[in-house]
């Protein structure tokens, strides 16, 4: 049987840290865009296939497919690393500023891949400007647009809700990379993955990487949303929301 025990995957996740920890920050970079690349990419088909059969739970049952991806490669999702690189610190096997370097240099990655994805396929969306970015474009410009001023609308509420969203998204996305580990089967890891993201997208919750890619493309595809509310509205509560839930 594949099935790895509790025990062994709790030893398990102190190694998978230690190994983040080790890595060079160009490898970080690179591991940390090429994540936010591919769960951008997730994103936009769960979209696609909520609108074209009318049901929401459709896009949260296709959008795990972008997490089993970036665990089978090996790949680096800032949320992941809030679950796993602090154990090694909390056994004293590494120093507090390494850890926040290895948070700080996958969030750059993340960022930019999100958003070189964001941009092609607002290109594609739109045939380089040249039409109208349809019903997923429409999509992700209402998101953007709830994510941010819809959260400023309700003043300092928004940003306790945005902030416990973002928690509760980390708490089962970080379960998620945990729970892969008790599998050493490729099928195994991809259907432990799917339980707790299929969760977490169901009830829209928040989390960082994705909002690294579906608000930016928003506002490239006219979402009414400028950077500060980007930013202060949704991307650093959810961040710091993710952490804490991490």
């Amino acid at each position: 049987m594949d099935y790895v025990k509790p025990a062994d995957v709790a030893a398990a996740m102190v190694d998978a840290g230690h190994r983040k920890l080790s890595l060079t920050p160009a490898d970080l970079v690179i591991r940390g865009a090429l994540a936010g690349s591919i769960l951008g990419a997730a994103t936009s088909l769960a979209f696609t296939g909520a609108l074209q059969t009318g049901v929401p739970l459709v896009g949260a049952l296709i959008f795990p497919v972008g997490l089993a991806i970036i665990v089978l490669l090996g790949l680096d999702l800032v949320t992941g690393n809030f679950g796993l690189v602090p154990l090694p610190w909390l056994e004293r096997g590494t120093s507090g500023p390494a850890m926040l370097a290895n948070w700080a240099y996958v969030f750059i990655g993340n960022l930019i891949g999100s958003i070189a994805y964001g941009a092609l396929l607002a290109i594609a969306l739109t045939n380089f400007g040249a039409t109208t970015a349809g019903a997923v474009g429409a999509q992700i410009v209402a998101v953007a647009q709830a994510k941010t001023t819809g959260y400023a609308a309700l003043g300092f509420a928004g940003l306790v809700t945005v902030f416990v969203k973002a928690m509760l998204c980390n708490w089962m996305v970080c379960l998620a990379v945990v729970i892969t580990m008790t599998s050493s089967s490729t099928v195994g890891k991809i259907a432990a993955a799917w339980m707790p993201m299929l969760i977490f997208f169901g009830q829209g919750f928040e989390h960082s990487v994705v909002n690294m890619f579906v608000i930016p493309t928003g506002m490239l595809l006219g979402a009414k949303v400028t950077v500060a509310e980007w930013w202060l509205w949704n991307q650093i509560p959810v961040t710091l929301g993710n952490l804490v839930g991490g």
